[in-house]
């Protein structure tokens, strides 16, 4: 099922939530609405899932606008972050409960029902727990069931609103793969909120980013990453320096910086860079002026993370950078913590200064 979302506005008192907003989701696609606490991105799931009411816009379900039908009527599927399991029903009759409150005309027989339900079970591979009651399930489990209650009438879009927050992070590295799976299986088309941005790069089709209620990029996780078309996006999404200086005529020139270093801006003044941790290149000494918008920088603490190592760098002006190499180069610069060494942004992208949302 595709799903319009046009002009959008919804205020809770002087709060504006949503600022006429427009999206558009393709059927069977698996979308993520990323953004920091308070953007809009639930809000706007309840609206779509009809939990929530639109104070202006438009919802179209396959081209049915559904701004005045109630949330039963949508054929939705909505799983919360507490996994909303009813804890005096055991795993069976938490996924049967959709199917056996239907309207008379449209419940399956129980011999349906049974047969729905196991197959549920097996889907989410828990089939060995039918028996079982939410307290005696681990938090995974639970929020597996939870997907499952949400599959078992058969709805046309699924809406998870964090589904994976209340779980540690190991767990939720293991869900949101079984989730990508599930929807390779079944393209229902998916909408679900997350202000992980590792989650969102990893499971979704396309990203939408969010802030203070309206879209700042939409595209798929690599696009969105690799060009960010606002310094909240570059900044929000990943890990990121911030660089603050000047673009002239020969790029962006740093605070700090050596020289320029090209960059591709279409104005000039002060500006704010950005540069990934794994852009920035580390060159032991401190004024090797052959590096192009080389920073001189002092190593101030060294983190080895597995197979990377993170360097804490700190600048003349006080400002920390950080630089994330492989352990084998960062054992052939051979520097330590207290050595002065020049860090040069291999790619950077710069936006006027007040740019900055």
């Amino acid at each position: 099922m595709s799903i319009i979302v046009r002009g959008i506005e919804k205020q809770f008192g002087s709060f504006t939530a949503i600022d006429h907003l427009s999206l558009e989701f393709a059927s069977g696609e698996l979308v993520a609405l990323l953004g920091p606490s308070g953007c809009g991105k639930t809000t706007l799931l309840r609206v779509i899932a009809g939990l929530e009411y639109a104070d202006a816009g438009q919802v179209l379900l396959d081209g049915r606008d559904v701004a005045s039908v109630g949330a039963r009527e949508r054929q939705v599927g909505f799983v919360f972050q507490h996994y909303a399991l009813f804890r005096h029903m055991t795993v069976f009759e938490n996924i049967a409960f959709g199917l056996r409150v239907k309207p008379r005309r449209e419940r399956p027989t129980e011999a349906v029902i049974r047969t729905k339900v196991h197959d549920l079970l097996k889907l989410v591979q828990l089939d060995w727990l039918a028996d079982r009651y939410p307290s005696e399930l681990s938090g995974g489990q639970r929020q597996r069931i939870a997907l499952a209650r949400a599959l078992a009438v058969e709805p046309s879009v699924l809406l998870l609103d964090e589904p994976f927050g209340a779980l540690d992070a190991k767990v939720r590295k293991e869900l949101r793969s079984w989730l990508r799976r599930l929807h390779d299986d079944l393209h229902v088309t998916t909408i679900f909120v997350t202000h992980d941005q590792e989650e969102a790069l990893e499971v979704a089709d396309r990203i939408v980013v969010m802030n203070h209620g309206r879209v700042e990029q939409t595209g798929s996780p690599q696009e969105v990453y690799d060009h960010p078309q606002s310094a909240f996006v570059y900044e929000f999404l990943g890990a990121a320096n911030q660089l603050q200086g000047q673009v002239g005529e020969h790029g962006f020139t740093a605070v700090d910086a050596i020289s320029a270093v090209g960059v591709q801006a279409d104005f000039r003044g002060p500006a704010l860079a950005f540069v990934r941790p794994h852009d920035l290149q580390l060159v032991p000494g401190e004024h090797n002026a052959a590096h192009a918008g080389g920073i001189r920088v002092g190593i101030r603490r060294v983190i080895p993370v597995g197979g990377t190592v993170r360097v804490e760098l700190e600048t003349g002006a006080g400002r920390i950078l950080e630089a994330e190499l492989d352990r084998a180069s960062w054992q052939a610069l051979g520097i330590a913590v207290g050595d002065g060494v020049t860090a040069v942004p291999r790619a950077l992208q710069a936006f006027p200064a007040q740019a900055r949302a």
